[in-house]
């Protein structure tokens, strides 16, 4: 009996540890353009699992970098992107889940290296849920003071998109009722009733500028501060920046695929 009590014991104890979240970490994805070492944060602990989850069972193995924009980022982790013929359109595929956004802003943010979750936008998703597979990683660009202040300015202009979508939906019904009663100078004057509404919420917002410390690392190291604040930072390239560089350089065509496949061959986590 003590035998069993003790053998029993250590399958709970052992069971009990391969279900704790791992903590700090490393991860070393290599790819057709080179390696890179990518660090997950523990600040974002459901994405860095889930990474951590997917990596483990193979699921990146041999997909591509399906989107790329030299300056700005490359993007990968669609399953529907692997083995796919030239022509394809990509972007849409996915583990068949969300995973609830942990955007930790200002302390994570989108300098170059930072590996961040694709998501789709505020108007069909206004929780700002990442997906379950696609992710980022920045390329972006170095900033001076006027770029700094047409990106605040940006900010401004996002905020009265994201209030106008939740200002439509409060008017939803009257809208729709207008509309299929053809009554269409009263829906153009609640058309004009909502901008304004708009306008007085958006200057009730506080102003939304980019932090000093923030604006030091866009001026040197660069990245996309547009970004931040509407997507999960959960991690960074911390070996291997000039990877990003060659994929971002290389030639895209329709819907930003590269024209040669630039593809994940694995990713294997180091602790």
């Amino acid at each position: 009996m003590k035998n069993f009590l003790s053998i029993a014991l250590a399958v709970i104890l052992l069971s009990a540890c391969s279900t704790q979240p791992k903590e700090g970490v490393m991860l070393l994805m290599k790819t057709s353009k080179g390696d890179m070492k990518i660090k997950l944060y523990d600040e974002t602990p459901q994405h860095r699992d889930n990474f951590v989850k997917l990596a483990e069972q193979g699921f990146y193995d041999s997909l591509l970098f399906h989107r790329v924009i030299n300056e700005f980022m490359i993007q990968g982790g669609d399953p529907e992107s692997k083995g796919a013929e030239p022509a394809k359109m990509l972007g849409n595929g996915g583990p068949g889940y969300q995973v609830p956004a942990e955007i930790n802003y200002p302390a994570l943010f989108h300098k170059k290296g930072a590996l961040a979750a694709a998501r789709t936008g505020d108007n069909v998703n206004p929780e700002k849920k990442s997906s379950g597979s696609q992710f980022y990683i920045v390329q972006g660009k170095t900033y001076n003071d006027e770029g700094f202040a047409s990106i605040e300015k940006r900010y401004v202009d996002m905020k009265r998109q994201q209030l106008f979508y939740q200002t439509l939906e409060e008017y939803k019904d009257t809208l729709q009722a207008l509309q299929q009663a053809g009554n269409q100078q009263t829906f153009m004057d609640m058309r004009v009733l909502i901008e304004e509404e708009v306008e007085k919420k958006l200057s009730n917002e506080p102003k939304q500028a980019i932090p000093e410390e923030l604006k030091e690392v866009y001026r040197t190291i660069g990245g996309v501060p547009h970004l931040d604040d509407n997507y999960t930072v959960f991690g960074e390239v911390v070996e291997g920046l000039e990877v990003i560089d060659a994929i971002a350089a290389v030639e895209t065509g329709q819907a930003d695929r590269p024209r040669e496949d630039v593809y994940i061959i694995n990713v294997k986590v180091l602790n």
